[in-house]
Parts: C-alpha cells; sequence; structure tokens
C-alpha cells in the first residue's frame, strides 16, 4: 500500500532520523520483547500436559489457565493504551518489559492453580500494549511504504520464538521441571528491557496526546470491523494449538520427546507467513488478509485427516502456522482507520488477538469435552476462519461504500 493512498487523517510522524545500523538494533530491541511474550504465549500451551497434573487439574481445566492470560491481553491493551497516552513509547515499552518479567517470574513459582489463574492475568497485562507501541515505535523508523515490512520485523519476534523459544521452553519444562518453561521467560523480558533503553529512540509525547484522543478510535466502525476479523478469524489456529500437545500424545501416538519438532515447524510456518504477508500487504492490504482467512479455513480443515500420522501432519501444521501472517495486514490496518488513535487501535489489535487466544481453545474444549475427539478442534478452528471472512466481507464492502459516498459529495 503506498503512501498515497493512506487515509487524509491519519497523522504521519516523520522517521526518525537514524541511521541503518543503529534502526536494525532498535527492531532487533523490540524483536527480543516479541520472542519472550511468543515464548510464553505459545509455551504455555505446549506444557499443559505438564503442569496440569502438577496443580491437581485435568488438560480441559488446565486451558483456563491460557484463557487467563488472553484475558489480560484483551483487559490490558485497552486500558495501558488511555492510561498512559502522555507517556513517552521508549519510556512505556520499558516499564511494560519490567511488569512482563515479574509477571511471568510469579508464574514460575506459583503454589496452586488458582494463583497460577492471576499470575498468568498479571503476565498478559502489558502484551498488547507493548505489541501497539511497538508497532508504532518500528513504522516510524522507516518510510511509510515499508511500515508492515518494519512491523513484521519486530513481530519476527514472536515468530522465531515459535520456532527456537517454544521447543525450548517446552524441553526446559520435560527435563528440569514446568517451572522454568517460565522463568526463562522472566530473564527474557529484563534483557529486553536493557535493550529498548539503550536503542531504542528517545521521543517526545505527540502534541494533543491523551485518554480522550485515544478513545476517538472506539467510534470508527473500520476499527471495529478490523478487530474483529482478527477476534474470530484468528481463533481457528488458537483452536488448534492449544490442543496440539495431547493431540499428538493421543492420536499420532508420538513420544513427547517429539513435541518440540513439531512445535518448531509450526514456527516455520508461522515466520513464513509473517514475512510473506507483511510484503503482501505493503502491496495489497484488505486482499492479503482475506487470503490468509481462506488459506487458514482450508489447512485447518485439513488437520483432522493428517493427525493419523505424524509424516501427513507435519506439513498441515506448517500451513496452519502460515496463517499467523494474517497479524500483519491487520495491524497496519488499524493504523489507516484510527486517526489520530494510533496507540489504542494499534494496542487493541492483540486485544482481538487474544480474544480469538480465549475463544478458540474455549470452543475447541468444549467439542472435545462433548466427546468429538482431540482432531475435531480442526473443524472448529476451519468454521471461524470463515466466520472472520465474513467479517472482512462485511469490512471490505462498508470501506467501499463509504469512498464511493465521499467521491459522490465530492463531486457536489
Amino acid at each position: 500500500m503506498s503512501s498515497a493512498s493512506l487515509p487524509s487523517d491519519l497523522p504521519t510522524t516523520a522517521a526518525v532520523p537514524m541511521d541503518a545500523r543503529r534502526t536494525a538494533l532498535a527492531l532487533f530491541a523490540l524483536a527480543i520483547g516479541g520472542f519472550a511474550i511468543g515464548t510464553t504465549e505459545f509455551a504455555s500451551m505446549s506444557l499443559l500436559p505438564f503442569f496440569a497434573p502438577a496443580l491437581g487439574i485435568d488438560e480441559p481445566t488446565a486451558g483456563h489457565v491460557i484463557s487467563a492470560y488472553a484475558l489480560g491481553v484483551v483487559v490490558g491493551a485497552p486500558v495501558i493504551a488511555v492510561l498512559a497516552a502522555k507517556v513517552a513509547r521508549r519510556t512505556l515499552l520499558i516499564g511494560l518489559m519490567l511488569l512482563f518479567g515479574l509477571a511471568n517470574g510469579l508464574s514460575a513459582l506459583a503454589p496452586t492453580y488458582g494463583w497460577m489463574l492471576v499470575f498468568r492475568f498479571l503476565s498478559g497485562l502489558p502484551h498488547g500494549a507493548y505489541f501497539g507501541v511497538g508497532a508504532l515505535v518500528a513504522a516510524s523508523l522507516v518510510p511509510p511504504s515499508r511500515r508492515t515490512q518494519a512491523i513484521s520485523r519486530m513481530m519476527l519476534g514472536l515468530t522465531v520464538a515459535t520456532i527456537v523459544g517454544v521447543p525450548m521452553a517446552n524441553g526446559l519444562g520435560q527435563w528440569l521441571g514446568w517451572r522454568w518453561g517460565f522463568g526463562v521467560v522472566a530473564l527474557l523480558a529484563l534483557a529486553c528491557a536493557v535493550m529498548v533503553a539503550i536503542y531504542a529512540p528517545r521521543d517526545r509525547v505527540q502534541p494533543g496526546a491523551g485518554a480522550l484522543q485515544e478513545l476517538g478510535a472506539l467510534g470508527r466502525r473500520q476499527v471495529w470491523l478490523t478487530l474483529g476479523i482478527g477476534a474470530i478469524g484468528f481463533g481457528g489456529m488458537f483452536a488448534v494449538y492449544t490442543y496440539l500437545a495431547s493431540t499428538l500424545i493421543e492420536v499420532t501416538g508420538v513420544a513427547p520427546t517429539a513435541l518440540p519438532l513439531v512445535l518448531g515447524v509450526f514456527g516455520l510456518g508461522m515466520t513464513a507467513g509473517t514475512i510473506g504477508c507483511a510484503w503482501a500487504a505493503d502491496r495489497a492490504l484488505m486482499p492479503t488478509a482475506g487470503a490468509m482467512l481462506v488459506w487458514s479455513a482450508i489447512a485447518l480443515a485439513l488437520y483432522p485427516l493428517a493427525a493419523g500420522s505424524l509424516w501427513t501432519l507435519l506439513p498441515v501444521v506448517f500451513l496452519i502456522g502460515c496463517g499467523g501472517g494474517l497479524a500483519m495486514p491487520l495491524q497496519t490496518r488499524l493504523m489507516d482507520v484510527a486517526g489520530k488513535a494510533q496507540t489504542l487501535a494499534a494496542a487493541l489489535n492483540h486485544s482481538a488477538f487474544n480474544t480469538a487466544n480465549a475463544l478458540g481453545p474455549w470452543l475447541g474444549g468444549m467439542a472435545i469435552s462433548a466427546g468429538f475427539g482431540w482432531t475435531s478442534t480442526g473443524y472448529v478452528g476451519s468454521g471461524l476462519a470463515l466466520a472472520g471472512l465474513l467479517i472482512w466481507a462485511i469490512a471490505v464492502a462498508d470501506s467501499r461504500g463509504r469512498a464511493s459516498r465521499l467521491g459522490t459529495a465530492a463531486a457536489r
């Protein structure tokens, strides 16, 4: 999408004057935070079969721990974005990572299921605000025509986490105990806070910034439609991923030691999808989002058919992971339609994804508990992707209708 096609009410922020090396280091620092967040978000799902018995609960109940984290993101993203509207972005990023590290350290020490729910909720609070503010900082470092790709470089931290961080945390969980899977994330968060303090550009609060300006995003229909695409359409991936480890053990019949391999394949797919979608989104934003929803619906429908064998399942897991690239066009779309309420809109994108992170496991768990089997999550996921595609179609039609009305008004 070229800069010429940006909405007229989108505030333009000049790129921070930094040389290429320092820009790369700033994006890498942001990516470390994404790596920490991605590791804990996805590793907690893969560790579910191990911490459930340790906390004295069954696996469907343990899925509520995942939902507690997601609920923290949903609540934290808008609240922090509004309350911290007058805080410089660099300062806010450092504070968010310190809070994230503390909450994950407490998760590693959780003595009971109840405390685990509390600590996972607290861990989720900084998630959406970090990615939202980080996306704005990343986009400010490059020309408008490359902003989605800059955001993707930060988000690659999350996708690389699914290749390296999640298998690492899962392996630590099996070898040393599941608590180490959360403890290592606390250390990663501390490293991110230090690197952001060193390399992220110093900035000043934008003129006119404040809670009321940010809340203005909530009055825009296209903001809500874009959030709906993510909240529903992304739920399919989480419906499958949450119970992937259990499906591999119970249906595919693999040993627990094979789990890191499969999780790594999912991460490779997510990384490929992120890179490819970022490139495509800078050229055709909404068509890229629609294409990824169709892709996900097909890949998720194949999952139950492929689950009987590791060799048929691996390529399907890769394809499902590619669907994670949907985050890229939706993040940029929100920046386009939010007007001056950039921080809240960017943060709400991750509230939407974690609404999906709560919805997908909940619906998938219902299907499993109803006796439809572990693989039924694939059909649940495919249905959610198609529902997201319907919302996408409504958003496109609404946007075209608005453009037509504006054109008619201008002609008069």
